[in-house]
């Protein structure tokens, strides 16, 4: 296949996957409904299988591969997620893969990509590093690239998912859909447009840098997908990780749906007030590949942001008692302490000073203000550190 997907391809690719893609679940959410105000559904892309939806589009496209393309495998360049699918759909097809990642890929897409036997070398810094060793690869070996969004078999495979949200979401007023490459936005707006013209699609990027949606981190948006979206998108947003991180603590919390960090931008969106609209809306969960070591300080860093985690820094008089004044100020206010870190060195104004960390976990913001007030009325000049401001 050459050129743009069609609707018929798009079609086409459903029949390839049935019995091997999960038709996903849409589920409403009333914790985003009221904190929306507005219908909110979440079409549970996390729950498919190799974690994210790109098993669509990897599978599509090897499923069509003739039998001297099976003879030489097929490559991929990938932040995690694709390579998983490339590997888990080359497996079921009996042919070998090969996947370059970016050095500081999590090691839970690479472990698991390796689970499905395909042949991982990590390479470079980036993406588009990786993208470059693959095709150096296909040169030296005849292998045919799966790219993870420049290919028109992959954006059908990804569209879907446009199929079924026409189904499962006739009511949406608006779709939120992750754009990193633009292969999954290109392929469910292909889809939609041919069956509810009427919907808005909004794209939704993470601000550029070193970022937790490591999923949608790619430089440039890809031209095929960019030919698509450019007259498919009613338009794009961004947000932060600081927003991100937020919207995944929550849907982890409130859902019980683990995503990561690119599976939680449209939710972020959401929840930032960017997505337009007022209608019902749904929301594409990409994916739930999250590394654990990832995973724990986001979540740390989204309950500090929610009020539910307190850290502060005081001086006290290095004697003993103090530190336990402090602990017991916190204890009577029914916080619970998580961590003390105390240093005497460098941090203090006199000899006779003890520099003290302490991180509380907490009901909630007003919580963290009254400890506060309690340890500011007992003489302790205290400094709050991180969110909130």
């Amino acid at each position: 296949m050459s050129g743009e997907p069609t609707f018929g391809d798009v079609e086409a690719a459903r029949e390839r996957l049935a019995g091997v893609a999960r038709e996903t679940p849409l589920y409403p959410s009333e914790t985003f409904s009221r904190l929306a105000g507005r219908p909110v559904l979440l079409k549970a892309e996390n729950l498919q299988r190799t974690g994210s939806f790109k098993i669509r589009g990897a599978y599509n496209t090897i499923s069509t591969l003739g039998p001297e393309e099976r003879r030489a495998g097929v490559v991929a360049a990938s932040a995690g997620n694709h390579g998983q699918a490339v590997a888990w759909a080359a497996r079921e097809s009996g042919i070998a893969a090969t996947v370059f990642m970016p050095e500081d890929a999590p090691m839970a897409k690479v472990e698991a990509t390796r689970s499905y036997d395909g042949a991982v070398e990590l390479v470079g810094e980036s993406f588009e590093a990786a993208v470059a060793a693959a095709h150096e690869h296909v040169g030296r070996t005849g292998a045919t690239l799966v790219h993870a969004f420049e290919d028109p078999r992959v954006v059908a495979g990804q569209g879907t998912i446009g199929l079924e949200l026409a189904e499962q979401a006739a009511d949406a007023e608006t779709i939120l859909v992750p754009i990193g490459g633009g292969g999954l936005a290109a392929g469910i707006s292909l889809a939609l447009r041919e069956l509810r013209p009427r919907i808005r699609m909004v794209g939704v990027l993470c601000k550029p840098g070193l970022t937790i949606a490591d999923g949608i981190a790619v430089k440039h948006r890809g031209e095929l997908a960019s030919a698509i979206l450019d007259r498919t998108l009613d338009g794009t947003v961004e947000v932060s990780d600081e927003e991100i991180s937020e919207a995944l603590v929550l849907c982890v919390e409130r859902t019980k749906l683990l995503v990561e960090g690119a599976g939680a931008v449209g939710l972020a969106a959401l929840l930032a007030g960017r997505a337009g609209g007022s209608g019902p809306v749904a929301v594409v969960l990409s994916g739930g590949n999250i590394d654990a070591t990832t995973l724990i300080p986001v979540l740390r860093h989204g309950l500090t942001r929610a009020g539910r985690f307190l850290a502060f820094r005081t001086l006290i008089p290095d004697r003993p008692g103090e530190l336990r004044n402090v602990v017991d100020l916190v204890a009577d206010g029914r916080g619970n302490v998580v961590a003390i870190d105390h240093r005497r060195e460098g941090t203090t104004t006199t000899a006779l000073q003890t520099e003290v960390e302490v991180v509380v976990a907490t009901r909630d913001e007003a919580h963290c203000e009254e400890l506060l007030e309690a340890l500011r009325a007992a003489g302790y000049a205290v400094e709050r550190l991180g969110p909130p401001a």
